[in-house]
């Protein structure tokens, strides 16, 4: 008997903690703390910390140029600063991602393109892609959701021949592969969220901008420290108009230690999840993990399970209700749509103008709708459910048995 109609529940206790921070982290602080105490001076921003903190994650992206900054949408948001696109430009986005990983488009009043799903996927796929470019299209943005790694090849060859920039939206896909490349590593830049919910944390808050093209790399640090000139000899004042959205050397003393513990951090979940999905391959009906692209390798931020209805005789919700109920946390639904959010309906970003949309700059279509079929289909048929580096194999049969009790008592 399920657990829902009275029957005793398959997982009777907590899942454990993720205890993201420890000793470790605790101590990169304090020393911090105890330098400043016994100078009488304070740490600030830009110092040795920040300093190395960039270096260090520069070569674990392969090599290249890393600028921190507050947040993943700040991240963003110098991306597509440093591409100084003009007014009117058209973005393609993410059929489902944070609204922090659109916003910062209309805040630069360039115009976002909400691209739909891949089939069966939360992720663009480049048919879509292809269905939003116009002779306007000056950015793409490639959000890996999930930890999935979009399917940037052809992406990234379709904007090459037409000489449009890329942008990877890795926060949720922190040590992700797509075909042994790391995620956030092939298109123009990585934009990095590092708050306290993702695979490596700086504190609280945090994001990274990663490039591999210096001069970008220059300009995306100028954007986020006021414009001031950094690498430009003989300027005498700050060179482009910017915000100060620096991260510090606290943030990044913690973000070092936690980025030596990132390959073990992704390694875990990726053990868990593909185990998950090996016995639901093997023994399930109407259950599945998502579908994911060819050759990728995903960081797991968490788990997408895919549920065929017309083999089950009650709708998700429902089926979500009792997994629930025997003691595995879900979530119903992850439609993020950003065209569906009332702040993108309102055309609310620049008081009652409705810019970007009604710029005098702008020459397409300020009405076009943004239907995404693909990504409504799977945000119908999937629901999601966590996973982190501290499960084990008595997690991972709980959630299996978990769902085999369910899917058993709702088959047709």
């Amino acid at each position: 008997m399920l657990a829902i109609d009275g029957g005793p529940r398959v997982r009777t206790k907590p899942f454990p903690p993720r205890r993201l921070f420890g000793e470790e982290e605790k101590q990169a602080a304090m020393r911090l703390f105890d330098a400043a105490i016994a100078s009488g001076g304070v740490f600030g921003y830009n110092g040795p910390e920040e300093q190395a903190y960039e270096k260090e994650f520069a070569e674990y992206m392969g090599g290249g140029f890393a600028d921190a900054v507050n947040s993943g949408t700040s991240a963003v948001f110098v991306s597509l600063g440093a591409l100084q696109l003009d007014p009117g430009s058209e973005v393609i986005v993410p059929p489902i991602t944070d609204p922090g990983g659109v916003m910062p488009v209309v805040m630069l009043n360039c115009v976002p393109m909400v691209c739909d799903a891949a089939p069966g996927s939360f992720n663009l796929g480049p048919k879509q892609v292809m269905d939003c470019l116009t002779e306007r299209t000056k950015a793409i943005i490639c959000a890996h959701i999930a930890g999935e790694p979009v399917d940037m090849d052809p992406i990234l060859k379709l904007a090459k021949q037409r000489g449009i920039a890329v942008i990877e939206d890795c926060a949720q896909s922190h040590g992700a592969r797509y075909k042994g490349r790391l995620c956030g590593s092939m298109g123009t830049f990585g934009a990095f969220s590092t708050m306290s919910g993702k695979h490596h944390a700086t504190g609280a808050q945090g994001g990274v901008v990663f490039t591999k093209d210096e001069e970008l790399y220059w300009r995306a640090k100028r954007f986020a420290d006021r414009g001031k000139p950094f690498n430009l000899s003989g300027a005498t004042s700050n060179v482009v108009a910017g915000l100060n959205l620096n991260l510090n050397d606290l943030s990044a003393a913690i973000g070092r230690v936690q980025l030596r513990k990132l390959p073990a951090i992704v390694a875990s979940r990726r053990k868990a999840a593909e185990a998950i999905r090996t016995a639901l391959d093997k023994k399930a009906k109407a259950v599945s993990l998502g579908w994911q692209v060819a050759k990728g390798e995903s960081a797991y931020w968490f788990m997408r399970i895919h549920l065929d209805l017309a083999k089950l005789k009650v709708d998700k919700a429902r089926f979500v209700q009792a997994l629930s109920a025997e003691g595995i946390p879900a979530t119903v639904s992850y439609r993020h749509i950003p065209s569906e959010a009332t702040w993108f309906k309102n055309r609310a970003v620049f008081g009652k103008s409705g810019w970007p949309w009604t710029c005098p700059a702008y020459k397409g279509d300020p009405n076009r709708q943004f239907p995404c079929p693909n990504a409504i289909e799977s945000t119908d048929t999937h629901f999601i459910t966590g996973v982190h580096e501290n499960y084990g194999d008595e997690e991972v049969r709980d959630i299996v048995e978990a769902l085999l009790k369910v899917e058993k008592a709702y088959l047709r």
